[in-house]
């Protein structure tokens, strides 16, 4: 058993239901219903009967909660004598995500870090990598999502994704270049990139552009003068003209309009990684715990 799966459980008993113990938490009820299916395989015992009116504790389900309070307040009190903190102490992680992260990735990171930090409050706001980078060295962000690597050692950082990347494209061009295992990328000379400024992420884009260049596409850079996001709407528009591609993620979160469908790139010459980065003098255990859980989904 794990803490937050006790937590959790205390949460739902002292509430009185999923939903109101999801709110509390803040983390999704689906999330908080599989933690709680999770203990009771592991016990081999129903904890919590379940009803329309809400979940009420089973005899087996009582004794856990009288077991699990005495527990979590005893490692709460030796957590408040070690770090001076307690569990009650209501602090922010401010979180900085890019912009096309794959969508299912981070609600279930943030739920479980919300069963085992409770007391954090999760502050998400997207910045490209650069402008990230910027306001974690002025400490405005605790974590940087970013999709590269700083060679800063004021900096600790781990690989959070890793996305082989495809290509969107009007169907009209697809059909003479796509095949069963999707497209080659020279096959795609000619078209246009729809890409992102450099200054976005300067190392990203140098390596996709040699990528492209060297399979015989011409990168025509954006201005650094031009800050405005490449935006989905951007890109479709671009790419239903039929005189251009985008590069997307599989996990790609927009629909695609008619016409228009999405390719994987032969051989993966273009994988995307972003980087968890955070101060290498950093001892916040909620930032540890939010980058182990991002360690875990990337394996």
């Amino acid at each position: 058993m794990e803490f937050r799966e006790l937590r959790a459980f205390v949460a739902i008993a002292d509430e009185g239901s999923v939903s109101a113990a999801a709110r509390r938490l803040h983390v999704s009820q689906s999330a908080l219903s599989q933690t709680i299916r999770s203990l009771e395989r592991q016990l081999g015992l129903q904890l919590l009967r379940r009803s329309n009116t809400g979940a009420r504790t089973t005899d087996a389900g009582a004794i856990l909660l009288r077991e699990a309070r005495s527990l979590i307040e005893h490692h709460d009190r030796v957590l408040a004598s070690v770090t001076g903190t307690t569990a009650t102490n209501a602090r922010s992680l401010r979180l900085g995500v890019p912009l096309e992260f794959p969508p299912d990735l981070l609600p279930g990171v943030l739920a479980h870090l919300a069963t085992t930090h409770p007391e954090t409050r999760i502050q998400v706001q997207h910045a490209a990598s650069a402008a990230q980078l910027v306001m974690l060295k002025a400490a405005d962000l605790d974590v940087a999502l970013v999709r590269e690597r700083p060679a800063d050692p004021h900096f600790d950082a781990v690989l959070a994704v890793k996305e082989a990347m495809g290509v969107i494209l009007a169907r009209n061009q697809a059909e003479p270049v796509a095949g069963p295992e999707g497209v080659h990328l020279h096959d795609l000379a000619g078209l246009d990139w729809i890409g992102f400024s450099r200054s976005d992420t300067p190392a990203w884009y140098d390596q996709v552009s040699a990528t492209l260049r060297s399979h015989g596409i011409s990168v025509n850079d954006r201005s650094d003068s031009d800050q405005r996001p490449v935006t989905a709407e951007v890109k479709l528009a671009a790419v239903g003209t039929g005189q251009a591609f985008a590069l997307a993620s599989p996990d790609w979160p927009q629909p695609l309009p008619d016409g228009m469908s999405w390719f994987p790139l032969i051989g993966d010459p273009i994988v995307r990684r972003t980087w968890a980065v955070w101060p290498a003098t950093s001892r916040r255990r909620d930032v540890a715990a939010l980058v182990a859980a991002l360690e875990i989904a990337n394996t």
